[in-house]
């Protein structure tokens, strides 16, 4: 069974914990709890492959930010979740982005950009448009969801896994089925057999070459095969002499 260790980060009170108990446990937690560091696992089937979700979810408060690099480094994925009707919280996506790419090293990180609080429309400061926008300036997927009626909560968990197939497995998505299907590795033009193939023309060549000047052979332009040359008899030899 596979494990995928997924770390949910965003500003405060932005649904994480939410998200993650509407995930694993299957209802809402109304009331806010500000959260230092609660991990969650749960046992799901994605695309046909029954995998384990060890789930972090991590302090948003920002007298927590020290403890940011030690759960970023250990985590394979990212939901990078704000609350659609909180612009403050948007604007905080772009700094745990920067510090997760910081702590991996890499600008290659699974993640995924989550618009929480779906259900609070009428109180949007955020529009769907620039959730998009800005993933897409991340190279990644956006989702909107909501922890109170489970919209889309699975998708982005799952999501997040498909992101991390695609770093780690060199899988992608089937647009026509939505699985997740492995990619094939082009082969190399000059693999092992092209260089043995080389390495043997390059002897025989060789071999030719000797017996030109051995025995007297040239190739046959036509046949390719070696054939051997009638050598000149010389004008004053010994018979002549004789």
């Amino acid at each position: 069974m596979t494990e995928y260790k997924l770390v949910v980060v965003g500003g405060g009170g932005v649904g994480k914990s939410a998200l993650t108990i509407q995930l694993v446990q299957s209802h809402f937690v109304d009331e806010y709890d500000p959260t230092i560091e609660d991990s969650y696992r749960r046992q799901v089937e994605i695309d046909e492959e029954i995998c384990l979700l060890d789930i972090l979810d991590t302090a948003g408060q920002e007298e927590y930010s020290a403890m940011r690099d030690s759960y970023m480094r250990s985590g394979e994925g990212f939901l990078i979740v704000f609350a659609i009707n909180s612009r403050n919280s948007f604007d905080e996506v772009s700094v745990f982005k920067e510090q997760i790419c910081r702590v991996k090293d890499s600008d290659h990180v699974p993640m995924i950009i989550v618009g929480n609080k779906s259900d609070l429309e009428n109180e949007r400061q955020v529009s769907s448009g620039e959730g998009q926008d800005l993933a897409k300036t991340f190279g990644c997927p956006y989702i909107e969801t909501s922890a109170k009626t489970r919209i889309n909560v699975e998708e982005a968990f799952f999501g997040l896994v498909r992101e991390i197939r695609k770093v780690k497995f060199g899988k992608t998505d089937d647009k026509n089925t939505g699985k997740t299907t492995k990619t094939k590795k082009k082969r190399k033009l000059f693999g092992k057999c092209s260089l043995i193939i080389n390495v043997e023309e390059a002897f025989f060549g060789l071999v030719r070459e000797i017996r030109k000047v051995k025995f007297g052979k040239t190739d046959d332009k036509n046949t390719g095969k070696t054939t051997k040359t009638k050598k000149k008899r010389k004008l004053f030899g010994k018979c002549s002499l004789m």
